[in-house]
């Protein structure tokens, strides 16, 4: 029988009833921020593991995540309450209820931009190197996070009779209603960019060549997702939605410089990690030399 709270896929006979908090004694966890704290572990892990291929190592990963992190996630509630204000307009201070939900994954990915270049500059490593390692862990982070909506029953799309169509009860109708699962939609989108992009990496020719693969990638499935969901972020009371005319517009940026420089071919020799590992060489001969 269903609870109002049940989530049903009729399509793959389940019906679930996720909680949205994890209670402790006298500590309440939110499920919301349980997973997106999941995610960025678990993306911090992958960057770790696959740092040296990039030209830098597991310290400067974590200090990277420690930089871009705060700018991540203060861009992406700042971009979701500037472009949803009237939710907030009566109660200001709720802008910092963030374990409620209303995080813009295209204002953290500005903010991450933001963090590393300035991680980079500081510590004059490669802008390129370090956001192609960030792509990837977004998409490992994105893939997870979408989860967290599923368990507050937010970021769902419009009514659907589709195989996958997910059930949620509406309180204003006190019935039952069949949306898109855009959450899960977005999440297996982003675990295949992470799939393909991974291998992809390991033949990469220039810095940023994976970054801008995320870009596209990322692009043209949040532009079609987007137009399902129900609950975007409009330009004022234009109509459009912001998501997906970003989401468009990157895509198309991104693909063209793809192009450009799948036409140059630039040489590898290029490549951070190579020349890390060409100045090591120097300095060991160096020191033999002196031998």
């Amino acid at each position: 029988m269903y609870h109002y709270t049940t989530i049903s896929f009729p399509g793959l006979g389940l019906e679930l009833n996720p909680p949205r908090i994890l209670e402790l004694g006298p500590l309440t966890i939110h499920f919301y921020g349980l997973i997106i704290a999941t995610g960025l572990i678990l993306a911090a892990m992958y960057g770790m593991k696959r740092s040296k291929q990039f030209g830098l190592n597991e310290d400067q990963i974590l200090d990277g995540v420690l930089w871009v992190t705060p700018f991540a996630i203060l861009c992406a509630r700042a971009y979701y309450c500037a472009f949803s204000w009237p939710m907030y307009a009566d109660n200001p201070i709720s802008v910092l209820y963030i374990w409620e939900g209303g995080l813009a994954i295209y204002g953290g990915v500005l903010g991450a931009i933001v963090g590393v270049l300035v991680y980079c500059k500081c510590k004059k490593i490669s802008v390129g190197a370090v956001l192609d390692v960030v792509a990837l862990g977004f998409l490992i982070g994105q893939a997870m996070g979408r989860w967290g909506n599923f368990f507050n029953r937010e970021a769902f799309g419009a009514e659907t009779d589709c195989f996958l169509r997910m059930g949620l009860f509406n309180t204003a109708t006190q019935a039952f209603e069949y949306h898109h699962p855009t959450f899960l939609y977005e999440s297996l989108w982003n675990l295949a960019g992470f799939i393909m992009l991974h291998f992809a990496s390991k033949h990469r020719r220039y810095d940023g060549q994976i970054a801008l693969g995320y870009v596209a990638w990322y692009g043209l499935g949040r532009a079609w997702i987007e137009g399902l969901r129900t609950d975007s972020l409009y330009i004022g009371s234009t109509g459009i939605r912001v998501s997906q005319l970003l989401a468009a517009a990157s895509c198309a940026v991104a693909v063209i410089i793809l192009v450009y420089f799948a036409m140059k071919r630039p040489s590898k020799d290029k490549l951070f990690v190579n020349r890390v590992a060409q100045a090591q060489k120097e300095t060991e001969q160096g020191g033999d030399n002196h031998e």
